[in-house]
């Protein structure tokens, strides 16, 4: 018994010793000091450096600007862990961390998706952008801290990578590799809004981004949270929104005095408030190298990955060093390795992380920075969700074969093959009681995530959404490249509706549950969401000018869902739904027209009809850039 004791006593010894080496890493090797760098208009940036201790050759500089916060604060604090790995906090560079202005400690006022200024004038003092910060930044990065070797790069996830696309154009002379991870391009079509229709299940995070603060070390949204929590039971998020009843109770007893939820509130359109922001439109003149990397199964930036790198392709065709990599992660799980990759119930293969930090991310910054041999990275390392195996590609998208998908009688999907323009598919959209986004009852969180892979046979036993399934597959199909959904729609009874269009992987009905699979799930059966995107229809011909729809005309409703790479393996069948609501992801359409949803009264939620046409069609495949044909997209 005695030796059993010592022996459990080293096993944990060893395993706290080694913990705590870990823990201790940063601390050990590196030097923290803090600075606070001039901007341009005199607004000062609080920075953080971590510089190895080993001075005796040079580093380059890999910087990270976040809204987030550097912390810890204090010279004697110490980050657990550094850079966007630890294979590349081992090798070493100088880590640069900054509050962005107007967040933690930094001066300034913050502006969510600041807008881009043309030019980057160094002698303008006034007109100053996330570009020109990242500049400056930069300039006084390379010209003061000692051991480094006038190279920078730059990466960040979410918000941090916005900030790193948001410095691509114009950039400093010594940016020469940068890595935006899950950016926002678009906040109306991104993050916060999908394809102008807002996203509810995102109320948690207005209090975050909806204050300005003076400088702090701090937080300021507990007690914003607090009045959310008092506003229902947060154990249901479905119960929870339902409750608060239209959006315009969130502007008057919960979000009064947040700027954030009043910009949304106040500019339901696309209009020139939102077309500033978004940064997709400004990506040229980027002549360094970029990896835009990105989670097929980003609940959040999906969008963004996407189009940033679409948009650096067309608008920069001399630039060779631009790739893009989506892996099967839900938002920023990349820079995690937790063993086996799961999003939600779906096991998608071990130590996916690790391959993408060790043969991917760490040869990019090495190689454009450190000058080390070049890794010789794909134009796209993409992830095929079906066959759950890497695959590289000479462009993106691919050029592979379209294939379009039509709608048959009695719930067929037809593949390659129109279906009859005389049918009709119809069901009753309630928006009071509108179709859940998840199988299960959920929480209410700061983002949803788990929907992404979910099983969707809660909603095809609905009446209120159409369901369409293929024969079982006699052999592989892949689908690759952009998806269009064009709707030939019919209304009755109202006069605005959304659109949500699935694609679905149906799985065999005798699947086995996997090693990984949690116990309350059954693979037989599943109905593997793949890919979804939502429609506010009012913004079929313009997303600047919504107009109603008029009842019984029929009416073209033409939209893009994101990208896909998903084989549907043999004695699978491929799904597509189509229904109206999709709550509390999606904000409830009240369905009678109202110039502004957010002041939309309780009298406004309408019930009415919604006819699909059999002369309706999924396209997939290489679309020569779907998302430029958006209604009156600017770009």
């Amino acid at each position: 018994m005695k030796n059993y004791i010592l022996l459990i006593l080293f096993v944990f010894g060893s395993a706290f010793a080694k913990a705590q080496s870990t823990t201790n890493y940063v601390k050990e090797n590196y030097t923290k000091t803090v600075h606070k760098i001039e901007m341009r208009d005199g607004i000062k940036l609080y920075t953080v450096v971590y510089a190895p201790k080993d001075t005796s050759r040079d580093y380059p500089i890999m910087l990270q600007r976040t809204c987030y916060s550097v912390r810890p604060y204090g010279e004697n604090e110490y980050k657990r862990s550094l850079g966007p790995n630890k294979f590349m906090m081992e090798e070493g560079y100088i880590f640069v961390y900054q509050d962005v202005r107007g967040r933690w400690m930094s001066e300034g006022d913050f502006d969510n998706m600041r807008p881009h200024i043309a030019g980057n004038d160094v002698n303008n003092k006034k007109d100053i952008d996330e570009s020109s910060d990242t500049y400056d930044t930069i300039e006084w990065l390379i010209n003061n801290l000692p051991n480094n070797n006038k190279k920078v790069g730059q990466w960040g996830i979410s918000y941090p990578g916005f900030y790193t696309a948001a410095a691509l154009p114009e950039a400093h002379p010594a940016l020469v590799a940068s890595s935006p991870q899950a950016p926002i391009g678009d906040f109306f079509f991104d993050d916060f809004h999908h394809m102008g229709a807002t996203l509810q299940s995102y109320l948690m995070a207005y209090p975050v981004f909806g204050h300005q603060t003076e400088p702090t070390t701090e937080s300021w949204y507990n007690d914003k949270w607090d009045k959310m929590r008092a506003a229902g039971n947060m154990k249901d998020s479905y119960e929870f929104n339902m409750g608060i009843g239209p959006l315009k109770n969130v502007t008057e007893n919960i979000f009064p005095d947040n700027f954030f939820w009043k910009d949304v509130a106040t500019h339901p359109n696309y209009d020139e408030f939102w077309q500033k922001r978004a940064i997709i439109n400004h990506l040229q003149d980027v002549d360094h190298a970029v990896m835009t990397v990105g989670g097929w199964f980003d609940a959040e930036d999906l969008y963004g990955p996407l189009n940033i790198y679409k948009n650096v392709e067309r608008f920069n065709p001399d630039n060779k060093n631009n790739t893009i990599v989506m892996g099967p992660w839900s938002h920023g799980n990349w820079s995690r390795e937790r063993g086996k990759q799961m999003v939600n119930h779906i096991h998608f293969g071990d130590s996916i992380s690790t391959f993408y930090q060790k043969n991917i991310e760490t040869p990019f910054f090495e190689h454009h920075l450190k000058g080390k041999k070049n890794p010789e990275l794909p134009e796209a390392y993409m992830f095929d969700t079906g066959t759950k195996e890497w695959n590289q590609f000479t462009q993106w998208p691919p050029k592979d074969d379209q294939i379009v998908f039509g709608f048959g009688k009695n719930g067929e999907l037809l593949i390659n093959k129109a279906g009859d323009k005389n049918v009709q598919h119809s069901y009753i959209s309630d928006p009071m009681k509108p179709v859940p986004f998840r199988s299960e009852v959920t929480p209410v969180t700061f983002t949803p995530r788990a929907y992404m892979t979910d099983d969707q046979r809660h909603a095809s036993r609905r009446p209120d959404v159409l369901t369409f399934q293929t024969d079982i597959l006699d052999s592989d199909m892949r689908l690759a490249g952009e998806i269009q959904a064009n709707l030939e729609v019919i209304l009755k009874d109202i006069t605005d509706a959304d659109f949500i269009v699935k694609v679905i992987d149906v799985y065999p009905s005798d699947m086995k549950n996997g090693e990984h699979t949690p116990e309350h799930v059954t693979l037989a059966g599943y109905q593997q969401l793949v890919r979804a995107e939502t429609f506010r229809g009012r913004f079929r011909n313009d997303f600047s000018k919504p107009e109603p729809f008029k009842e019984g005309k029929r009416t073209q409703v033409n939209f893009p869902l994101q990208d896909v790479l998903h084989t549907f393996k043999k004695g699978h069948r491929i799904m597509i739904q189509i229904h109206s609501t999709w709550f509390p992801y999606i904000d409830r359409n009240p369905q009678k027209y109202v110039d502004n949803i957010f002041e939309a009264k309780e009298s406004d939620f309408t019930a009415g009809q919604v006819t699909i046409l059999g002369s309706s069609t999924v396209t997939i495949g290489e679309n020569n850039g779907i998302e430029m044909q958006l209604p009156k997209l600017k770009q």
